[in-house]
C-alpha cells in the first residue's frame, strides 16, 4: 500500500519502519521538511519525504502520528479542510490525556476522533494504534498484542486491519467512531495507572472469549 505519515515523532519512525519492512510504499512529512527528510534517511527501505499536502495526496491511507494539540495545525497544513483526504482512510492514535494523570482534556463529550473528523471532511477516520508505546512496533515475531480500534468505514476498517497485522498485532473492531471517546478514556486509565506505580495489566481481569468456557470459578454459570 502507499501510506502516507503525518508527524516525525517515535510513532511515526515505529509504524513507518515497520510498515516498510512489510514492504509499503511509505511517505513521511510534518511541520519540519528537515526532520522529515532525517526521519526517513534513518529509516531507510526507500521511505521519501514530502510536505504534507503530498503526504496525504494518493495515499491508500495516512496515520496522523501527531500529539494531539498538534492535530490542527498538521491537518491545516495537509490541506485536510479543503477535502484533501476525503475518501481516504485517516489513523488517528492521538492521545488527548494530560500527561501523568490521564484526565481527558477534550471536555465531557465527543473524542479526538470525531474533532478531526471535523476537521477533515470526507475522511474516513479510524481510531488505532493509540494504547501501545511506540517500542511495540520495533519488536517484530513478538507474540501479537490486540488493537483495539473503532471508525465507521468497513473498508476503512480493513485496511487498517492490513496495517495492524503488517507490525504483528490482532486488530479488533469495537464499533463506530462514536465509540472513539471510550477507547480515549482507556488509554487515559492506563496512563493514569502507570504514572501511579501499578501495571495496567493486573487492573484488568480475565474475561472469557466467546471460544472459551464461560465458568466461573465456584461453578456457577
Amino acid at each position: 500500500m502507499r501510506i502516507g505519515i503525518l508527524g516525525t515523532g517515535t510513532l511515526a519512525a515505529a509504524l513507518g519502519e515497520g510498515w516498510a519492512r512489510a514492504g509499503h510504499e511509505i511517505v513521511v512529512g510534518g511541520r519540519s521538511y528537515a526532520r522529515a527528510r532525517e526521519l526517513a534517511d534513518r529509516v531507510g527501505r526507500g521511505v521519501r519525504a514530502a510536505e504534507p499536502r503530498e503526504v496525504v495526496t494518493g495515499r491508500d491511507a495516512v496515520l496522523l502520528a501527531v500529539t494531539w494539540d498538534g492535530v490542527e495545525d498538521m491537518l491545516r497544513a495537509a490541506g485536510a479542510g479543503g477535502g484533501s483526504l476525503a475518501g481516504t482512510p485517516l489513523i488517528d492514535p492521538t492521545n488527548p490525556v494530560e500527561h501523568g494523570v490521564g484526565v481527558l482534556l477534550t471536555g465531557h463529550d465527543g473524542s479526538m476522533a470525531e474533532r478531526i473528523a471535523g476537521l477533515a471532511p470526507g475522511a474516513h477516520v479510524v481510531k488505532a494504534f493509540h494504547l501501545f508505546p511506540s517500542g511495540q512496533w520495533t519488536r517484530p515475531g513478538e507474540a501479537a498484542v490486540t488493537v483495539a480500534m473503532c471508525g465507521d468505514d468497513p473498508a476503512a476498517l480493513e485496511v487498517v486491519g492490513e496495517l495492524v497485522r503488517a507490525v504483528g498485532g490482532a486488530p479488533a473492531v469495537l464499533g463506530p467512531l462514536d465509540r472513539a471517546r471510550q477507547l480515549e478514556e482507556v488509554a487515559g486509565f492506563v496512563i493514569g495507572l502507570a504514572f501511579a506505580g501499578h501495571d495496567p495489566g493486573s487492573a484488568v481481569p480475565h474475561v472469557p472469549s466467546p471460544g472459551e468456557s464461560l465458568s466461573h470459578p465456584d461453578g456457577v454459570r
